[in-house]
């Protein structure tokens, strides 16, 4: 296609160029014959001149112009726009329908489409080739989702892996087209993908390119059914395809998406015959009553499309006293009042309606306002808000829409509009007034935050703030959401409803709003991802803040983006924004947000191993809980600030503050923050020599992260109860849990947990005498934490790989990490490591060289000694006694 255009635009300036040329010889012979003007003479001299110059210039303006219309057809051709990285614009998210929707009654014939597409499937699976992406294109209403959806319900045995459907909403009224990283990051979460281990970042690019290949590779060696219904463009469809052959796609769009091995199956208007034969079908008269000319009329006025067919069908079957010909009469009548249309657009509209005007006037008002719905779909709770009526009331009405084939079924009691409908709804409701739609939209905000504030019940740790719902609008009805699970599966369906009404709160300048159910959102964003949609949100809730001047919720909205920074191991932004989030707790006297937002800062730094940074904001944090009498956040900061002392290998310190926060988290009932404080303490205890209550420890903290189901920090507590194994002389053990960990947190996405685990795997393989696997995975490790500014990270792999290296008879390239890997350490603070890599370079030079390695011993000794780490102590002490020997001997 690029190369299509690109010589099209050659051509255009080489006919300009030689059309420009002739003109400018013509003109200068005729000219010659009489004077030009004085500022035009030098160009009728220089008549060459002249028309070289003409003729580029008249080429760059073709291309200008040819550059220009590209730009404008791609908007034309509905392609989606390419979004930036650093945007405040609301995050939007795909539809994704883990089975097919329900098969339509509405669908008839299409024979010879589904022969083409069940003949292409057969000959490509029985002949083992790939199978072809199958594009349905064809006009609105004509019945391309129906045809898609008809034939993956006969074909889905063909594919037992699973079948997905998602809405691109490249032609949805209201809707902007769904962005590729979007739709995958919905279809990854329904193949079953973690959304952690989802791909995230501020380069959309790369992160498209990313979440691509990694659904590419799910798919790879899968036979699954994929419905892409309703794309703009092939730039949207394309990342979206799977790797593997042995997938069926279904593209259906409004424009012809040819590409270059794609089956093609246009679906026109239905034949008349089989036109008639749906009316007659879904009117549910028995044939020999209707008059056959009447209803050749009938489908030829409503173009022969089987949306209009199946609402006409609906009219009369709900007027049993009607006649075909009185059906006709009334068509005929609402036609003429909608001449300005065209013919194509009449036809349709027509049907639509002669349906919305024969509904009760409740119901007509309960459909006008589904076209203020900024959502996708919606169950019986949004339309009762968006309508202003009981549930049981809402729920009568959609299906009494439903039943009038205004308004379509999908899995889970959901209902949505069809994108004609959609519109035709829309239009009905600009109609109004403008009121009426500001206010449904403030209304099905105000039912989500209600339903937030229940669903948040179940997310949030105990004692912490949940979002309250809006002012007035608790009489809201809401679904009964019994437990975390019902909580989860809930958000999950609402999460692109939720987000589409940000988006259009933002656009109504309902900032309030925006800024409410970005703080409702929080924590469902927090725990399942994606983050990058969490970091789109918190950005438009702080600029709403901004608009609007509201101090406290700009801080609330940084503090949030800062958490979510840490999470994506951003932590230089996750400092940028925690830090503005202090300075406006400070201006508006939120003692209790700030030290929240003092609190992950300092997280951050112990994650850094700015130690002193960490250690000074969870001091301060501290101050502020007990000043407020807040004793969750007393106990969180006393965990964070152990696990800084431990950082630094002051152990009694850590143990004491560590002890304290588990005696607030027991007292509390909190046993997120009991499990972490006695994981925490186990590491310590391990460090101290104190294998068995270490080990006692740790199997507590993964027994309680089993009951709540916290599968990252399992992976943690199994990394800490391999190390115990390993020093309690338990090789196999310890293999089996880091492998375990490693797999969770790869499954999660987490980075810093994988390395830790691949290097903690290098360490069981040095132990068992397997030095090149040990270097292999230090050099791994190495390279991720580097990547990620872990310097603590980068330091303990040194420490292995300095050991590697020695054992493989690579004294230099030891030395080498042992030195820089000191270095690191004595800049942390980690007296413990200095020591571990000091007995370390000894133990590799006892042999060849005692009086350096007894130098090494005797250091690592006084910091052993001086941190009160007997196992270290015991290891120089015993290294020093060998290099004594050694040099007795000699």
């Amino acid at each position: 296609m690029r190369i299509r255009r690109g010589a099209a635009l050659a051509a255009i300036a080489v006919i300009g160029v030689v059309t420009t040329t002739l003109a400018g010889l013509v003109t200068n012979v005729v000219s010659a014959q009489s004077r030009w003007p004085p500022w035009l003479r030098w160009l009728q001299v220089r008549p060459w001149l002249s028309f070289v110059v003409l003729g580029a210039v008249t080429a760059g303006l073709a291309a200008m112009l040819a550059v220009l219309d590209d730009r404008r057809s791609g908007r034309r051709n509905g392609e989606p726009p390419a979004h930036t990285g650093d945007t405040a614009d609301p995050p939007g998210a795909a539809l994704v329908l883990r089975s097919l929707p329900r098969d339509t009654t509405a669908f008839t014939d299409r024979s010879a489409e589904l022969a083409a597409l069940r003949d292409s499937v057969r000959t490509a699976q029985e002949a083992g080739s790939a199978l072809p992406v199958h594009l349905i294109d064809g006009m609105p209403g004509v019945g391309k989702t129906a045809l898609a959806v008809h034939a993956a319900h006969i074909l889905s045995e063909r594919f037992p892996d699973g079948q997905l459907f998602v809405n691109l909403n490249g032609h949805t009224p209201g809707r902007t087209p769904v962005q590729p990283g979007e739709a995958l990051a919905a279809l990854l979460t329904a193949a079953g993908v973690p959304t952690h281990q989802i791909p995230v970042g501020d380069d959309i690019g790369a992160v498209t390119e990313a979440r691509a290949a990694m659904w590419r590779s799910r798919l790879a060696d899968k036979k699954a059914l994929l419905i892409l219904d309703n794309a703009a463009g092939y730039r949207q469809l394309e990342p979206l395809l799977p790797g593997g052959g042995g997938c069926l796609v279904l593209v259906t769009s409004r424009k012809r998406l040819a590409g270059q091995e794609e089956v093609i199956l246009p679906v026109d208007a239905l034949p008349p015959r089989h036109a008639v034969e749906l009316f007659v079908r879904l009117s549910a008269r028995p044939a020999d009553e209707l008059d056959h000319g009447v209803l050749n009329e009938l489908v030829r006025l409503c173009g022969y499309l089987p949306l209009g067919i199946s609402l006409l069908a609906a009219r009369l079957r709900h007027h049993p006293s009607w006649s075909a010909r009185d059906l006709y009469e009334r068509l005929v009548a609402t036609q003429d009042r909608l001449g300005e249309l065209r013919s194509g657009e009449r036809a349709i509209t027509a049907t639509f309606d002669l349906s919305h005007r024969d509904l009760p006037p409740e119901r007509q008002r309960f459909f006008r306002r589904l076209g203020c719905y900024p959502g996708t779909d919606l169950d019986a709770y949004a339309g009762a808000a968006l309508g202003e009526v009981p549930v049981a009331e809402a729920r009568r009405h959609l299906d009494g829409l439903y039943d009038d084939h205004l308004i379509e079924e999908h899995p889970g009691s959901r209902y949505r509009l069809h994108d004609l409908l959609r519109d035709y709804a829309r239009g009905l409701a600009a109609e109004g007034d403008d009121m009426d739609h500001l206010q449904s939209v403030q209304r099905v905000c105000a039912y989500y935050l209600c339903a937030l504030a229940v669903a948040n019940g179940h997310l949030v740790r105990s004692g912490a703030m949940v979002p309250p719902p809006p002012d007035g609008a608790r009489r809201l009805e809401t679904p009964a959401l019994a437990s975390r699970v019902d909580a989860l599966s809930w958000l999950e369906n609402e999460r692109a409803n939720i987000l589409a009404c940000i988006r259009r709160a933002h656009g109504l300048a309902l900032y309030d709003t925006v800024i409410r159910l970005a703080v409702a959102m929080a924590p469902f964003l927090r725990q399942a991802g994606p983050w990058d949609q969490a970091v789109g949100l918190h950005r438009t809730a702080a600029e709403a803040a901004r608009r609007t001047g509201d101090e406290q919720a700009l801080a609330n909205a940084l503090a949030e983006l800062g958490v979510v920074r840490r999470f994506m191991a951003a932590y230089p932004d996750a400092v940028a924004a925690l830090d503005e989030a202090v300075a406006h707790y400070d201006a508006v006297g939120d003692l209790r947000g700030k030290a929240d937002a003092l609190n992950q800062l300092g997280i951050v730094w112990y994650l850094t191993a700015d130690n002193e940074d960490a250690a000074r904001a969870q001091t301060d944090a501290l101050g502020l809980y007990r000043r407020l009498g807040y004793r969750l956040g007393q106990a969180n900061a006393l965990a964070d600030l152990g696990m800084v002392w431990r950082q630094t290998s002051r152990f009694e310190a850590a143990v004491e503050t560590q002890s304290e926060a588990l005696a607030i988290y027991r007292e509390l009932g909190d046993r997120y923050g009991e499990a972490n404080s006695l994981r925490d303490l186990g590491v310590v205890h391990r460090l101290l020599g104190a294998y068995d209550l270490a080990a006692r420890h740790h199997r507590q903290a993964f027994d309680i992260y089993v009951d709540l189901d916290d599968r990252e920090h399992q992976a943690y507590a199994l990394n800490e109860q391999g190390v115990v194994r390993r020093l309690t002389g338990d090789p196999e053990g310890a293999r089996a849990a880091h492998r375990q960990a490693l797999t969770y947190f790869t499954e999660l996405g987490d980075r810093y947990g994988r390395a830790n685990s691949v290097l903690l795997l290098g360490t069981v393989e040095r132990a068992s005498g397997d030095a090149a696997a040990a270097l292999s995975l230090s050099e791994e490790a190495l390279a991720t934490f580097r990547e990620l500014g872990s310097r603590g990270g980068e330091a303990a792999a040194l420490s292995e790989l300095g050991v590697a290296r020695g054992m493989l008879g690579d004294p230099d390239g030891a030395a080498e990490a042992f030195t820089r890997g000191l270095e690191l350490l004595r800049a942390l603070g980690n007296r413990y490591g200095e020591a571990e890599v000091l007995n370390n370079w000894g133990t590799l030079l006892a042999d060849t060289t005692p009086d350096t390695a007894r130098d090494h011993f005797r250091r690592a000794l006084a910091l052993a000694r001086d941190i009160g780490s007997p196992s270290e102590q015991a290891r120089a002490t015993e290294g020093v006694e060998r290099c004594d020997r050694t040099a007795d001997a000699g």
